[in-house]
């Protein structure tokens, strides 16, 4: 065999094989030419899925006469004249391949007229074969056509799918550019019918339009800025949940990217708050210096390589996990909603700073203090909120500040406990995301009354989250206050338990955890001491848990990389449980908790702790205005 020099038009086809896999890979080079020419309207017009007709026109800057034919030669481009051009591109395309590549396989007709051009000019190719430049009609701006992609590449189109799925491609395709530029104007039509319609707006709306009311109304906007880097975006709470990566988008510098690194770290953000094999939803954008990231490193310009990796994914994950750890009331004051005038609303304003109060400032378990007794229920409430969280002064307890409002509001508190409120006596200060409590259903779920309706509580899932946050919390700063308890309880252990056990000899794992545990014999085990903040649990099932955990995850790795996991694990136990028969102070005690606690949407396990029903919903329910 001799080594010969391949043609320029097999050259070319052979990057084409690399550029432009299907019809939507060519409509993303050519948006992208159109983004870099200073467009401000783009208008995209596909036939039979982008196979016999892929139609780009642009406002843009447009190509001199002079430059047409080179447009359609290999590296050829305006974008980088130079090594440090390379380094650090802004532009989203710059090799120089995109049209050269798409011409050897199509018919190629490429339209376009600068501003201070007295007409337009036009070049054809087909295939290799390239036509003189001509004169044409045509205002500022470019028009490129490709017809009949791949006709002199059968072997390449026979692995092309049905048109609706050539579509769906280019759609997508069109719709990560779109949402990478809310300032320019956007038009996709198919086979001649209109389906895409987007006004130059801002980014937050402009994703609004693209994906949809019920992903904007489900998201958190966040703006996060540190050390030269900037992420930006929109992110959908845990309960927006996908079977899918469909709703996955990410940004850097304005360039769609799928990028492992910035993929981990998002995982990482929404581990213990996503349920099960769901995947989150996002629209992410990371800014930083060009020099700082690697855009040529694969021919689709898909992939990036960061410098400084390590950095931007701690960048990232504390940004997301900063983001989707605010608490209700945090989401509230940013997004706030005026109450209802109601003439039978009692005057009320809660002292925010017993609302928003820090939660690793509330003491600890102490279950010893006394309370003045408004009324039998106030009374009983607070003796089960004791029992729950303890130690915290009846001062600065949830349920002590509802007692309060009983006491001042309502000239017979002592029915309070007994009764659920009738709607117009219940309050609904703006301070209050999830408002006041109705009643209970089934011994489940709480049914509240806010400013836009109605809010049903899981209650073992939402004590759940409250639970693991503070042992998150006490864990960080060394602070699990350990109970000692007046008589140990021994049980019956299971070998591996007693085993898991004697492994930790010398090991602080379980006194860090809160616990003390000591073996008596090859088949017991005696339980000293538990968490303080978990003394009402089942002792037995809970050390028997936790030695499950540490023997399946390690002693050595459960308080770095299983630390959620044994947490939560604790925290479920010592949650309310389901059938437990609540007072109207208890569960507005549970609703204040959940206002100042993080991530108090889903439970540890990812499931949601709460949803709003709103008044619109229920009229439709009853169809009130019908």
């Amino acid at each position: 065999m001799q080594i010969k020099l391949l043609s320029d038009q097999l050259i070319s086809q052979i990057a084409a094989g690399e550029v432009v896999e299907r019809p939507a890979s060519a409509l993303k080079e050519l948006l992208e030419n159109s983004v870099d020419a200073g467009s401000t309207q783009i208008q995209v017009a596909l036939q039979q899925g982008g196979t016999k007709l892929l139609k780009v026109t642009d406002n843009g800057h447009g190509i001199a006469k002079d430059e047409l034919a080179l447009a359609l030669t290999r590296h050829a481009t305006s974008k980088i004249q130079s090594l440090e051009d390379l380094e650090q591109v802004g532009s989203l395309g710059f090799r120089g391949e995109a049209l050269a590549s798409i011409a050897s396989i199509s018919r190629t007709v490429i339209t376009s007229r600068q501003q201070a051009a007295s007409h337009a000019w036009q070049i054809s190719a087909e295939g290799a074969h390239g036509q003189p430049v001509s004169p044409a009609a045509l205002d500022a701006g470019t028009i490129v056509e490709v017809h009949d992609l791949y006709f002199n590449t059968p072997a390449r189109r026979k692995f092309l799918k049905t048109e609706n799925t050539e579509f769906g491609h280019c759609e997508d395709a069109f719709t990560r550019i779109a949402l990478s530029r809310s300032n320019i104007g956007f038009l996709l039509q198919h086979n001649g019918k209109a389906v895409m319609r987007l006004a130059a707006n801002t980014p937050q709306q402009r994703i609004t339009d693209v994906l949809g009311n019920e992903f904007a109304s489900q998201s958190v906007w966040l703006d996060e800025e540190s050390a030269g880097l900037r992420l930006w975006g929109m992110t959908a709470s845990p309960t927006y949940q996908r079977h899918s990566r469909d709703t996955q988008y990410v940004f850097v510098n304005g360039r769609f990217v799928r990028d492992k690194l910035i993929a981990h770290a998002i995982k990482q953000a929404y581990q213990d708050v996503l349920h099960g094999d769901k995947h989150p939803a996002f629209v992410l954008f990371l800014e930083l210096d060009p020099s700082l990231v690697d855009v040529n490193v694969h021919p689709a310009k898909t992939e990036v390589r960061f410098r400084e990796s390590q950095a931007v994914h701690r960048f990232i994950f504390h940004s997301l996990h900063k983001a989707l750890g605010k608490t209700s009331a945090e989401i509230q004051a940013s997004q706030p909603v005026q109450a209802p005038f109601n003439p039978f609303t009692p005057s009320f304003t809660m002292p925010r700073e017993q609302v928003e109060m820090p939660l690793q400032n509330r003491s600890v378990f102490d279950n010893g203090y006394q309370t003045n007794q408004i009324s039998n229920g106030t009374a009983l409430a607070q003796q089960f909120y004791g029992q729950l969280y303890g130690g915290l002064q009846p001062a600065d307890t949830a349920a002590n500040i509802a007692g309060d409002y009983i006491a001042e509001n309502y000239l017979n508190p002592s029915s309070i406990s007994e009764a659920v409120l009738a709607p117009e006596q219940a309050p609904l200060p703006q301070e209050y995301p999830l408002g006041f409590a109705l009643g209970q259903l089934h011994g489940i779920y709480i049914l509240a009354q806010n400013a836009q309706g109605m809010v049903v509580v899981d209650m073992h899932a939402a004590h759940e989250r409250i639970m693991y946050e503070r042992l998150k919390n006490a864990l960080s700063e060394r602070a699990i206050a350990t109970q000692p308890l007046l008589i140990p309880i021994s049980f019956h252990a299971e070998k591996i338990e007693v085993a898991t056990l004697q492994s930790l000899n010398g090991s602080d794992t379980l006194q860090q955890l809160g616990f003390d545990l000591a073996t008596l014999s090859p088949t017991t085990i005696a339980i000293r001491a538990i968490p303080t903040m978990l003394q009402d649990a089942d002792a037995v099932a809970l050390a028997r848990a936790v030695l499950r955990d540490l023997n399946e995850y390690g002693a050595s790795r459960v308080l770095l990389e299983r630390q959620n996991e044994i947490l939560g694990t604790m925290a479920c136990h010592a949650a309310v449980r389901a059938n437990r028969q609540l007072t109207i102070t208890e569960m507005n005690a549970l609703l204040r908790d959940m206002e100042i606690t993080e991530r108090s949407g889903q439970c540890n396990h990812g499931r949601p702790t709460w949803f709003q029903v709103s008044l619109n919903d229920l009229d439709k329910m009853f169809m009130r205005g019908q």
